[in-house]
């Protein structure tokens, strides 16, 4: 449905130019002869580009959220003997394969673009408004949540500066908490990613951390899955119900499951 929405929309509005509505005749027109340069420095560019990077960004969350839910394999109710086997062989794949280690950059540099583009939006928007409005628009007008995606994600930010410190760059590079791999049957030797997986979120500072990183993301995806298909050229009414109501949930679940598993470690719901 996602994905569905999304070429529907890149494809009605971005190519053809065939606007819903002539409410958005000159959105469309200007993203029809917007140059490269555009793309990146005028308003409606800077948009599209976290249009894009965002729709980007929500498909790889899928992703991620699926390979952290394998701990839970070890789950009594699933198999008590896993002990982290399937979390551990899904991040060894992940690591280790040519193709994923290609798009790794392309989504490093999705959400370096994602990041610089939504702060000079923001200083864009405040300079814009030169003078202060006059009364808040307080519930009469946007949720809170959508005047604050800024700060949102500067909280996510530094939640994955602080998750990329725990688990990325030990993979990658250093092995810090990594010296003794794992082998399972008729599988390759690999890091024991469960092991510190188990190490990191002993200590409740960082569990409380990565909670909090997953409500700045929750109210962030309430306001950004919704607002990045409408960017993208969705106007139809129907749909952008049918977006509110799926992004409501996605962004439930995904928060979810990312915070579940510090709180199932520490808890030692899976061991």
């Amino acid at each position: 449905m996602i994905f569905y929405l999304f070429l529907k929309a890149f494809l009605h509005q971005a190519v053809f130019c065939a606007p819903s509505s002539p409410k958005f005749a000159t959105h469309n027109k200007s993203l029809c002869i917007m140059t490269w340069k555009e793309m990146f420095t005028s308003s409606i560019g800077r948009k599209l580009v976290m249009g894009l990077t965002g729709i980007f960004l929500i498909l790889f969350l899928i992703i991620h959220a699926g390979i952290n839910a394998c701990i839970f394999a070890d789950l009594p109710v699933f198999n008590p003997n896993d002990n982290g086997e399937m979390f551990n062989k899904a991040a060894h794949f992940m690591g280790s394969t040519v193709l994923i280690r290609i798009m790794e950059i392309g989504l490093f540099a999705g959400i370096i673009l994602h990041i610089i583009q939504g702060y000079l939006l923001e200083i864009q928007n405040r300079k814009s408004r030169s003078v202060a409005y006059a009364k808040p628009m307080g519930e009469s007008g946007s949720k809170w949540y959508s005047r604050s995606m800024a700060l949102l994600g500067t909280l996510i930010l530094l939640f994955l500066i602080l998750h990329l410190g725990h688990f990325w760059v030990p993979a990658r590079f250093t092995h810090s908490g990594l010296e003794n791999p794992v082998t399972y049957t008729n599988a390759a030797v690999m890091h024991d990613m469960f092991g510190l997986m188990k190490a990191t979120f002993s200590a409740l500072w960082v569990v409380v951390a990565y909670v909090l990183g997953c409500v700045s993301l929750y109210w962030h995806l309430m306001h950004g899955f919704a607002s990045a298909f409408r960017t993208m050229g969705v106007s139809n009414q129907k749909y952008i119900t049918l977006l509110n109501a799926i992004g409501q949930g996605y962004a439930f679940i995904i928060s979810l499951l990312f915070a579940l598993m510090p709180v199932a470690v520490y808890l030692k719901w899976v061991e």
